[in-house]
């Protein structure tokens, strides 16, 4: 019904209410549209400010994390004991860094039930608690929640009575083998590589362990439960390297009922070491936290796909050269890549055999820099900065004629170097360092120096020194025996194994076909069989590819892989742990002209591996992963 206004103008409502209408309905299918673009697939249902809705938000327990202060673990303490008040400031501090919110609780606070709306719960230390937390505890976890929890969890009850380890072996799934007695200073405690609580830590790594709070040997029983270290050392421990491993589990993750806990077998305070060790136990922390309330983590994988593990064949030769010789019967050089690491003065006395070693694989050199027994040593030293420096180019100049092959690989005499041996390197454009130095990882390490990079590979494994000699291992089966639970150890770390056989001991004739075995056995592993040079090729490509990730909603994240060396990196795999079980996987971008790379999802549902077969020097690559939830 048109109106006349005072003016003669004709005021039509029902256009201006259609066209308000269409605008509200415009401006609402864009913010719908804004919103899809930017958090991908949702429900109406989630965004409507419906009753449930509201409620969430109201809920300020939700997003946080509930650390428990327990007085009765507190009461078991001596008097003035400061020992769980530190504790629990470590982990505020930790928890604060891992960018969520937290509450202090108390006994009470469970034993009546009111955590249950808490997103993570965490037992720092928690050995007393009493029936009623236990029963709330499991029940919390059986419905979904998560725990975090180091040391013994309820092994006492509130009154300080032994309960035993039920609790433990019910909810995680786990065994009590012992506790580190304090004897010594710490315990090194090595860390698999490729797990998703793992991510972007060096496969193998070394944490120390302060031994004060008497850290925890565990077993793994059951499926649902991954192991995620141990603290055997093979560098100094005896016994059965497969049994030793799997008794002594130092840190695990699982689930129970529809629930989630991380166990860490020591506190956060005991950690030790240098920058780089908080560093990396930082990002363990967070990757952990990360699992247990389903955000995602996600890293390039160490080895080219279908690997899990790498081995290189490293023969040296300096007492009995022409048992080199030996391997002949049995090695196919075309299919074993392989670098002979030759003593200067064995090379000078056997010319031709260098000359005819140099046609089957790569020559490296074996130098004398000087001499210590240990890392430690102080009495003993290496030779100066010029000292090594001449015996670098000497022996290279002098190899690489006799080989008629630049020598790019050394190995140090006594094992050791010094950042004087590095500088050197890179004056004569060496590209490896083999080392008997015992390190914090089990796979190569790149260092720069003077713009050259230099690939170090440091012992991973027991040789034929201490397995022929020092073991007095004289039975080929020992032998065979010995080498294969080193290989089993390396892959289950997800490591290098460095085989390295003297011609002095393992390439004796009565012994060397020990070696033929060996190598079979780690092809039968699926273990990639590499030479110093492709390793060195694929590590730096590797290196190179970094991996961005962040949650938009609980249906998509975004994955950014970016390239920015000089290099084009080739046959990569990006390992996004979901850390949810999901379906329906769809990748796309929200940059024009970016290929998306080939990906699949893993049979649990909740990793997706994405195979990069190049990314151009520079190229980056943004990615949005849509999927549905099963569960998270």
């Amino acid at each position: 019904m048109a109106v006349r206004e005072a003016k003669g103008f004709k005021v039509n409502y029902l256009i201006i209410f259609l066209s308000g209408l269409v605008l509200l309905i415009s401006a609402l299918l864009v913010f719908l549209l804004i919103i899809k673009n930017i958090y991908g697939n949702y429900e109406l249902r989630e965004i409507v400010p419906t009753k449930d809705n509201l409620k969430i938000l109201q809920n300020s327990k939700v997003k946080k994390a509930a650390i428990l202060y327990s007085k009765y673990t507190e009461n078991m303490l001596p008097a003035g004991s400061t020992w769980l008040r530190d504790n629990v400031d470590t982990w505020k501090k930790f928890i604060k860094n891992a960018k969520m919110d937290y509450d202090i609780i108390s006994d009470q606070t469970i034993e009546l039930g009111r955590h249950y709306e808490y997103k993570l719960i965490i037992l720092p230390g928690s050995k007393s608690l009493s029936d009623k937390e236990v029963m709330h505890l499991k029940r919390y976890i059986e419905n979904g929640g998560s725990i975090f929890v180091t040391g013994g969890p309820a092994t006492f009850s509130n009154e300080g009575k032994w309960r035993g380890w039920d609790f433990f072996t019910e909810v995680f799934g786990l065994k009590f083998n012992r506790e580190i007695k304090p004897e010594e200073t710490y315990k090194v405690h090595t860390l698999r590589g490729n797990l998703p609580i793992t991510a972007q830590i060096p496969t193998g790594y070394a944490l120390k362990v302060a031994t004060w709070d008497r850290p925890i040997y565990a077993e793994v029983l059951e499926p649902r439960a991954t192991q995620v270290s141990f603290w055997y050392d093979f560098r100094k421990e005896a016994g059965l390297v497969r049994e030793e491993i799997q008794k002594s589990a130092g840190i695990a993750y699982g689930t129970y009922g529809k629930g989630r806990f991380v166990w860490y077998g020591f506190e956060l305070n005991s950690i030790l070491g240098v920058q780089k060790d908080y560093i990396n136990f930082e990002k363990l922390f967070n990757n952990s936290v990360n699992w247990l309330i389903y955000n995602p983590t996600a890293f390039v994988k160490d080895w080219p796909s279908p690997y899990e593990a790498a081995i290189v064949f490293i023969p040296t030769i300096m007492e009995q050269p022409g048992n080199i010789s030996n391997l002949n019967p049995f090695m196919d050089f075309k299919q074993t890549p392989v670098t002979f690491f030759v003593d200067q003065n064995a090379a000078l006395k056997y010319p031709g055999l260098i000359k005819l070693l140099a046609k089957k694989g790569e020559i490296g050199a074996i130098i004398d820099i000087g001499f210590l027994e240990s890392p430690e040593d102080t009495i003993n030293k290496l030779f100066s900065k010029e000292v090594q420096i001449a015996n670098l180019e000497y022996v290279a100049d002098t190899l690489s004629k006799i080989a008629d092959k630049k020598v790019k690989a050394i190995m140090p005499l006594n094992g050791y170097y010094d950042d004087n041996t590095l500088q050197g390197m890179a004056a004569f454009n060496y590209d490896f360092l083999v080392t008997d130095s015992l390190t914090d990882r089990s796979v190569p390490e790149v260092r720069i120096r003077n713009n050259k990079s230099i690939m170090i590979i440091t012992k991973t494994a027991r040789d034929d020194y201490e397995i022929v000699r020092n073991y007095g291992l004289t039975k080929p089966e020992y032998q065979r025996y010995t080498y294969e639970e080193d290989i089993d150890r390396v892959i289950f770390e997800g490591g290098l194994y460095v085989f390295k056989v003297h011609t002095e001991y393992q390439l004796l004739p009565q012994y060397a076909g020990v070696i033929r075995d060996v190598m079979r056995y780690a092809r039968n592993k699926n273990m990639w069989i590499a030479s110093l040079k492709d390793l060195r090729e694929w590590w730096i490509r590797r290196e190179g590819v970094e991996v961005r990730y962040e949650s938009r909603s609980k249906r998509r994240i975004a994955v950014e892989l970016t390239n920015p060396t000089d290099e084009r990196a080739d046959a990569l795999v990006v390992q996004v742990n979901l850390n949810r079980k999901v379906k329906n996987i769809d990748v796309s971008t929200d940059i024009i002209n970016t290929p998306i790379p080939k990906f699949r999802l893993s049979d649990d549902g909740q990793t997706i591996y994405f195979y990069l077969d190049k990314m151009d020097p520079h190229e980056t690559r943004s990615l949005l992963v849509d999927f549905d939830n099963i569960e998270g």
